[in-house]
């Protein structure tokens, strides 16, 4: 009796755990769609200019820690991601309403727990890599929460500050886990920290409607032709420096300072939303060229 009875059972049992299956699959594949649109903009501004400068200034020591230092960045912008959108609902109806919070995929109640909910993840992946890891993302937690709980991110200069601050922490962070930071390293981090205190604006100028019906104050708003003219002038000027600094041969320098120029016209010249977003495209793929540089000082792989 009990035989016939476990047989019976069987097949009900096995569609239940096959149905469990598929909703489990079905709610990771929702989640992960969701964690995509919340980080989608910014790979090109974030991910991959953070993992190009870790593996130039510190080359990888190994494939684990290659992936590893992926996993990492990606978790913390997603973090920052959140959180700034958490903040940013009503400029995103206008310049982003396909993300989480305007489209409806997450709530408003939902939001603040997967801010902080985030924060947790970061803060324990650090500490299961090296404990002196998690200072660095406590400091990314602080500056995200001054850049947006706190309103710096709402003027130019503090808009400026919390974002050289919060790439400073990334590259830190990025290449400790890769390499090892030493004097190459740390004077490349201190560079890009001073870099992108001065070019972090050239995010803004695809953003112009949306921050004003916000109430922010960025470059492009507070000063529309000054800000093209100034984006002209760094692009030019970095490319010069960085090209000298890291003592890349003349071919490199006449690629990277012509391609720098090619990103200032185009901001300078063509100032339609479209062509907005089109340059700062082409802003962070110039700025992966310059995150390379510091590269030639380990293997002159520029003297070209």
């Amino acid at each position: 009796m009990n035989f016939r009875c476990s047989s019976f059972h069987a097949p009900l049992i096995s569609i239940t755990v096959v149905n469990f299956i598929l909703r489990l699959i079905s709610a990771v594949k929702c989640h992960l769609y969701t964690a995509l649109l919340f980080t989608w903009t910014d790979y090109k501004t974030v991910f991959f200019p953070i993992t190009v400068f870790a593996c130039a200034t510190a080359p990888a020591r190994s494939c684990s820690s290659l992936l590893w230092c992926c996993v990492w960045v990606w978790f913390h912008q997603l973090m920052c991601n959140v959180s700034n959108q958490v903040c940013g609902r009503k400029e995103d109806k206008i310049n982003h309403p396909w993300r989480p919070l305007p489209s409806g995929r997450v709530s408003e109640s939902q939001a603040p727990v997967i801010r902080w909910a985030t924060v947790a993840c970061c803060v324990s992946m650090s500490s299961m890599y090296e404990p002196e890891l998690v200072h660095t993302t406590l400091s990314l937690v602080a500056i995200t929460f001054a850049h947006d709980e706190l309103g710096g991110g709402n003027n130019v200069v503090g808009k400026a500050l919390c974002t050289a601050a919060a790439y400073v922490c990334f590259e830190f962070g990025a290449t400790t886990i890769i390499g090892v930071m030493d004097f190459v390293s740390v004077t490349a981090v201190i560079i890009s920290g001073i870099l992108t205190f001065t070019a972090s604006h050239a995010q803004d100028f695809p953003d112009v409607e949306g921050d004003k019906i916000t109430g922010r104050m960025t470059f492009p708003i507070y000063a529309p032709e000054l800000s093209r003219f100034f984006t002209l002038f760094i692009s030019i000027a970095w490319s010069i420096f960085l090209s000298w600094f890291w003592k890349v041969g003349p071919i490199s320098t006449a690629l990277l300072t012509g391609f720098g120029t090619y990103v200032g016209l185009r901001y300078y010249f063509w100032r339609t939303l479209e062509a907005d977003k089109r340059s700062y495209l082409t802003f962070n793929i110039w700025l992966m060229a310059a995150h390379v540089l510091p590269l030639h000082a380990r293997t002159s792989v520029l003297a070209f």
